[in-house]
């Protein structure tokens, strides 16, 4: 194995040590996008001014994905990079509450995530599964490691980019399935709606309640969920 970093540039001008995450699934030994993840991670290391990857970064996840399922997970820091590996989690839908961990924009993924692992910790202490962050104007923003999506009287919708979002693997992947719109809204506009999560390493996972009320289901998701990963 060997390790991967960087500096950016913090909110008062500082160069800020940062390392860049990528987590992504193996399907059969297969990384479905592993194109789509590499990308992402350049782009940051262009917009921050990091130390670009090693040019064998793609046969280092190729080869930690080994022969079945399993999730690798790359960092970049300096210019190395580490790659582990987990099992994959169980797929079960997710009881979700809001956070007041203020949410701080989070356009790259970066080593940090520090609202996130707040949020995860006192959302699972009140026994939820996963909280939704918003910002301190009150807009939903996105889950500690998902991008969210809701339907609305026929069409789906998802946090505006504008917001400060990350551009996840699993978002952009549905935004080519089926037309979505993305919005600002409240927590209190979500009532009632069928919604779901959606990340790069469990595909979509529908919300069971949100604020411990029942979130209804809805057939499109499960359609979108078996044309989600690619033959």
């Amino acid at each position: 194995m060997s390790r991967v970093a960087g500096a950016a540039i913090g909110a008062v001008g500082a160069m800020v040590d940062v390392g860049l995450i990528e987590t992504m699934r193996a399907r059969d030994g297969r990384l479905p996008w592993l194109g789509r993840h590499l990308a992402r991670l350049r782009a940051s290391v262009a917009t921050l001014g990091l130390q670009a990857p090693p040019p064998d970064i793609a046969d280092l996840a190729r080869i930690a994905a080994g022969l079945g399922e399993r999730v690798v997970r790359l960092e970049l820091r300096d210019g190395h990079v580490e790659v582990s590996t987990r099992d994959v989690a169980e797929q079960r839908a997710v009881a979700l509450v809001v956070s007041d961990e203020p949410y701080r924009p989070y356009p790259h993924k970066t080593t940090h995530r520090g609202q996130f692992g707040r949020a995860l910790a006192n959302a699972r202490r009140i026994g939820a599964h996963d909280a939704l962050l918003v910002t301190a104007d009150g807009y939903v923003a996105e889950g500690t490691a998902w991008s969210l999506f809701w339907w609305d009287n026929g069409s789906l919708f998802t946090p505006s980019q504008e917001i400060g979002i990350l551009p996840g693997i699993g978002r952009s992947r549905i935004m080519e399935l089926t037309g979505v719109r993305e919005a600002r809204v409240q927590v209190s506009a979500l009532a009632g709606r069928s919604m779901f999560l959606v990340n790069a390493v469990r595909g979509i996972v529908e919300i069971s309640s949100l604020l411990g009320e029942p979130v209804p289901r809805d057939p499109r998701t499960a359609e979108l969920s078996s044309a989600f990963w690619p033959d």
